[in-house]
């Protein structure tokens, strides 16, 4: 059985492809656009095949003799449900058997504007002729490591959350189990929550960085257009501020706290605490 991971030169899709190395049963075929960044793959036995998610007749080659594939979500907004929805097409063509996509907690009542083209996309997974599987996967701690030099210096760390609380675990984490599903049976048709053991506020996080930094760092609460401001003029696009300021928002309101034990379930496991992702980054 053979397993393909699309954009497997990204974060989370080289995670996974590392996952599967270490796992060792299947061979695995990474997709990309720029092979050039993952010539050190290529080199420790993964077959790499260049595609891209706009690209339908080069997805079909590059899913030749693939049984499973795993369809990392893109990255450019407004363009991602039509891009996964070539992706399945060209699977369906070339005979794949199983295909998981990396999606968002909840994304049947998520609200938030990450959230709409996961909803788009799983909405069209629902009618594929090929089995599916969806990991939604919730919050990475490393979405808060970019900003950890500049709470720590300030004392500061900025958000928009309130008192809500956010289930993170590490990016890693969620590439072993979306590693799982590939190389074990018994995934059809699921749908899984994932989050981390710790269902932390953004108080208890500036605590943690306090404790790993050593230095006193406090929670400031700031409404959400404040927060996209402070956002922007710390160099982030508009749009991905008001993204992130949004999911801040979400968070609030409990929609990235998830305590369906999915992800450990998977891994066998609890999932990485914050204290050792903060404590990586900043080594």
């Amino acid at each position: 059985m053979t397993v393909a991971v699309t954009a497997a030169s990204g974060q989370l899709g080289r995670l996974v492809v590392e996952a599967l190395l270490k796992d060792g049963s299947q061979p695995v075929v990474a997709v990309v656009r720029d092979p050039a960044k993952v010539a050190d793959l290529s080199e420790r036995g993964v077959e790499v095949r260049v595609a891209s998610y706009d690209d339908s007749a080069a997805l079909e080659r590059a899913f030749q003799g693939v049984d499973r594939v795993l369809l990392v979500s893109g990255n450019e907004f407004a363009k991602r449900v039509a891009q996964h929805t070539t992706v399945l097409r060209a699977a369906e063509k070339a005979g794949v058997k199983l295909l998981a996509y990396t999606s968002i907690p909840q994304a049947d009542r998520n609200p938030l504007m990450l959230a709409q083209e996961h909803i788009g996309t799983e909405a069209v997974l629902a009618g594929a002729s090929i089995p599916t599987v969806l990991l939604r996967n919730g919050w990475y701690w490393e979405n808060y490591t970019g900003g950890l030099a500049h709470a720590i210096e300030g004392g500061v760390l900025y958000g928009a959350a309130g008192e809500g609380r956010v289930s993170g675990a590490a990016r890693a984490d969620y590439a072993e189990a979306a590693a799982r599903v590939l190389t074990t049976d018994g995934h059809e048709g699921k749908v899984y929550e994932l989050g981390g053991d710790e269902t932390l506020s953004y108080a208890e996080l500036a605590r943690v960085i306090s404790e790993v930094s050593g230095k006193p760092v406090r929670y400031q609460d700031l409404p959400q257009e404040d927060y996209a401001a402070a956002l922007r003029a710390a160099g982030l696009d508009a749009g991905y501020a008001a993204a992130l300021a949004d999911a801040d928002t979400g968070i609030a309101g409990g929609i990235l706290a998830v305590d369906s034990g999915d992800l450990q379930r998977l891994l066998g496991r609890p999932s990485t605490p914050v204290a050792e992702v903060f404590r990586a980054a900043l080594s």
